[in-house]
């Protein structure tokens, strides 16, 4: 695992049982601090709930109200915006038809009672498969973004060369930067709109939930037993890449079967080298240039399918 960030705090859900208070004093992460809640869309800002827990104000960058705002003012790049969202949908839906046959062929063989060596290779060949179409799915996803952002950079877009100015002047009074849940895909969107990755880097950030998968290399988007669909985890995006080799797995106990082993151990085995970790209530890990130096009601999938508690290195 690595991080090109100094200090970093990843929690479980803080809805139902907060746990930032007790994370930021056992981390020695400081105040002032601002926050980002674009995941939470129209409830942006809303941080009666987040300030009461902290005992103390707290700043949001507002960044989905600032996108609004950017896409009102110039609406050149409002539309390639729109052209590039349906461009990924279109990437997403090819590559879950794709998806499922691969993922039907390789639980088929991980539910046979058979420890051959044949078998083992036909497994191996399975995974392999589901890691190629990944792996070229990211790619489209990396092209897609690229051509976006060569036509549309930044730095010749008045409008949000100005919102980029604001936000570091705001930041540059926080001591700590707080990345909440919610929608994953419109946090990761707006995160990447203002280029937010320098901003993060450069100082102690907390990210639970959707936020924490937001900083990390890759989003997968996952559910065992969903209402609708086959309940095939799916690379969805690329994150920000500020934590480096891990995968996190949000609301774990409530959308994996985690003691169904073969489905763990073919979802670990897809994600490796990374390692897959599921973050729930009262979670908490901590690193510090790239090492792992807490971790508390965090579990590790393993690659012969158990869940055990992860461990930071002696």
């Amino acid at each position: 695992m690595s991080s090109r960030m100094s200090d970093a705090l990843i929690l479980g859900p803080q809805f139902r049982a907060p746990n930032l208070r007790e994370a930021l004093e056992m981390a020695g992460f400081g105040g002032p601090f601002v926050t980002i809640t674009a995941g939470w869309q129209e409830r942006e800002g809303e941080l009666g709930a987040l300030e009461e827990h902290l005992g103390r104000a707290v700043r949001d960058l507002r960044l989905y109200e600032r996108a609004e705002a950017v896409f009102t003012q110039d609406p050149g790049l409002r539309e390639a915006h729109r052209e590039r969202q349906a461009a990924l949908r279109r990437l997403q839906d090819l590559y879950r038809m794709r998806l499922a046959h691969a993922k039907a062929a390789a639980r088929e063989l991980f539910a046979e009672n058979d420890a051959s060596e044949a078998m083992r290779n036909a497994r191996r060949s399975a995974v392999a498969a589901i890691r190629r179409l990944d792996a070229g799915h990211l790619r489209d996803i990396a092209r897609e973004h690229a051509r976006h952002d060569a036509a549309w950079s930044r730095r010749e877009r008045p409008v949000l060369a100005r919102q980029y100015e604001e936000l570091e002047h705001v930041a540059e009074h926080a001591r700590t930067i707080c990345v909440a849940g919610g929608h994953v895909a419109v946090l990761l969107n707006r995160l990447r709109l203002f280029g937010m990755e320098r901003l993060l880097a450069s100082r102690p950030v907390v990210a639970w939930s959707a936020g924490a998968m937001a900083i990390s290399e890759r989003v997968v988007l996952f559910h065992d037993h969903p209402p609708q669909g086959a309940g095939n985890a799916e690379l969805f995006e690329a994150g920000l890449g500020l934590l480096r080799g891990v995968v996190f797995l949000p609301h774990a106990n409530t959308r994996l079967a985690l003691a169904d082993t073969a489905r763990v151990a073919l979802l670990a085995r897809r994600l490796s080298p990374a390692a897959c970790l599921a973050l729930d209530d009262g979670s908490l890990l901590h690193w510090r240039r790239g090492r792992l130096l807490a971790s508390r009601g965090s579990l590790r999938l393993t690659r012969a399918g158990q869940v055990l508690p992860l461990e930071p290195a002696a």
